[in-house]
């Protein structure tokens, strides 16, 4: 481990690695760490070990004193989530959230897939802000950071106690989610529903198997993720599909093929954004590029830079989720005519916020009518 000055702190470090069913292909050290994490050959190594290594998930409580984070982005529908987890075992490569790990000291890189941390006490606590006097309704998002439905959460159940607390008051909800494990929770979301009260939007990348695999090799398989959908769908539960992010020259080739896949399947609307790459993610993403596809990479880093205005990223609202220039103008014009060419262009209602009421307390006085 070597010293390093937190001025000269930029970008993510270490060498690169290849972990079984992980996408990262590095461990470096965050923006905010003052030590740089180097890979050294001690000369232990005679070619006997598994040339991929293996990495085991590690959980870790968090005791969190508040569970509702708020927001005033223009770019997003609701002003406040639910994130009952941080880090993603799903491991997407192209992840927005993977940023968020440098601030617990932690990598982006391979520490995001496998370094989780969960609030055991989120139900309670969203039950104790949203019972709080003068507290004013409004949509929920779950899976607004990283996905509430990933593989942890069919033992850990956080995510479903989170909705029978938003049921229990009538709160509308919204949910994001790249795993079929949601179809789970129909029971609870069904109701909700019919009330108005909940919106599950289902992320697809691509339909390719085999990219899927590598760059999100632990979520939902692209055609799971189809059939959540035909599920919640066919349970009466508004679905939109969400082709998001859009890679240039690697995945938006199949903005048409998703659309019609998920209209087929039972989606009502559909939405999209572009590739974001701030901070550490900008070398993750190229590297798992150059080991994925290296016959491409350079084309997709061009395109993405001529969809960015010769950068690689963009953070000024308005432009950091759809881009800007001729390559991002095509890219919108095609889903835009295919959004309403398989009648996903029809807007869902705003969930409702009238019916929220907080339920009694023990030992509150009844209502007499």
């Amino acid at each position: 481990m070597s010293g390093k000055n937190k001025q000269e702190t930029s970008g993510l470090r270490g060498d690169q690695i290849e972990v079984r069913g992980r996408s990262s292909r590095s461990n470096g050290s965050g923006r905010f760490e003052p030590y740089q994490r180097d890979r050294v050959d001690d000369g232990w190594a005679h070619g006997d070990e598994d040339e991929n290594e293996r990495v085991e998930t590690t959980l870790t409580a968090e005791n969190a004193k508040t569970i509702l984070s708020r927001n005033d982005s223009p770019d997003i529908g609701f002003d406040r989530s639910v994130n009952p987890y941080r880090g993603c075992e799903h491991g997407c490569i192209y992840c927005f959230a993977r940023p968020t790990h440098a601030y617990l000291g932690l990598s982006p890189g391979l520490d995001f897939e496998t370094k989780l941390f969960f609030k055991p006490h989120a139900a309670t606590l969203l039950r104790t802000e949203l019972a709080k006097p003068g507290y004013v309704p409004g949509r929920v998002q779950l899976g607004a950071n990283t996905d509430c439905y990933q593989p942890i959460e069919k033992c850990l159940r956080i995510t479903r106690g989170v909705i029978e607390v938003l049921a229990e008051f009538q709160h509308p909800l919204g949910i994001t989610t790249k795993n079929h494990l949601v179809t789970r929770d129909i029971d609870l979301l069904t109701p909700m529903a019919e009330r108005g009260l909940s919106v599950v939007v289902i992320s697809i990348t691509t339909l390719d198997r085999q990219l899927a695999r590598a760059m999100e090799p632990r979520a939902s398989t692209p055609g799971r993720r189809l059939d959540a959908i035909r599920a919640l769908s066919g349970a009466g539960i508004p679905v939109i599909v969400s082709v998001a992010p859009i890679i240039p020259g690697l995945t938006d080739h199949e903005i048409e093929g998703i659309l019609e896949a998920s209209a087929d399947a039972g989606a009502r609307y559909a939405h999209y954004s572009m590739l974001r790459l701030s901070h550490e993610l900008k070398d993750l993403f190229k590297q798992w590029l150059a080991a994925e596809r290296p016959d491409r990479a350079e084309r997709v880093m061009s395109l993405v830079r001529q969809s960015r205005g010769g950068k690689e990223n963009d953070t000024r609202f308005g432009l950091r989720m759809v881009g800007e220039g001729p390559v991002a103008n095509m890219l919108v014009d095609r889903f835009r005519l295919a959004r309403r060419r398989f009648g996903l262009d029809r807007k869902i209602a705003p969930l409702r916020v009238d019916l929220f009421k907080p339920p009694p307390k023990a030992g509150d006085q009844l209502a007499l009518f």
